[in-house]
């Protein structure tokens, strides 16, 4: 197998691998939704459920990014671009992929930035949970980075070979028919 075809493999595994883990904070809300409904129900209490639902939930938004970007879920504003071709179409979604990389990876070093503060100063949630709040942030900076990552990926795509690689979502394949 040769380089670029084992990098592009990696790659793809990489994404594949953010959504499950997406998926997997996504069954983390229901599992603590319904221990906390549980609880309730048995006059106990489960102190930091809401928080801990709030970090799940933060994690699934940012590992997802990359794997929706892939699959055509993310909202992209395709309207210009549809009625473009060829080169100028090129150069549109160059400068849009080039932005998009250029803003995830700015946010993705400052959310390195904000989860290496809170770890430096012992900074804790101020909830029941009382969770230092590095931990759930590094959920933000890794899903950030991968996301940033996918971005780039599409971007270096457009410049060598003119097209992206996401996948059509159905809405725009219907063509409004």
């Amino acid at each position: 197998m040769t380089a670029p075809r084992l990098l592009r493999s990696g790659l793809d595994k990489l994404y594949f691998a953010s959504g499950v883990v997406a998926a997997v904070f996504l069954v983390a809300i229901l599992a603590l939704i319904v221990v906390q409904m549980l609880a309730r129900w048995t006059g106990e209490v489960f102190p930091g459920a809401p928080d801990y639902a709030g970090y799940c939930m933060a994690a699934a938004s940012f590992f997802a990014f990359a794997h929706a970007l892939n699959h055509g879920s993310h909202i992209r504003v395709s309207l210009v671009l549809n009625m473009l071709e060829g080169l100028p179409r090129r150069l549109l979604e160059t400068w849009c992929f080039g932005i998009g990389a250029a803003l995830a990876w700015y946010f993705a070093w400052y959310a390195g930035r904000a989860a290496y503060w809170s770890w430096k100063f012992k900074d804790i949630s101020q909830g029941q949970d009382a969770t230092p709040l590095w931990i759930p942030q590094m959920a933000m900076v890794i899903g950030a980075g991968i996301f940033a990552i996918a971005l780039t990926d599409h971007l270096l795509h457009v410049l060598i070979s003119g097209t992206h690689r996401i996948k059509p979502d159905l809405v725009e394949q219907s063509h409004g028919d």
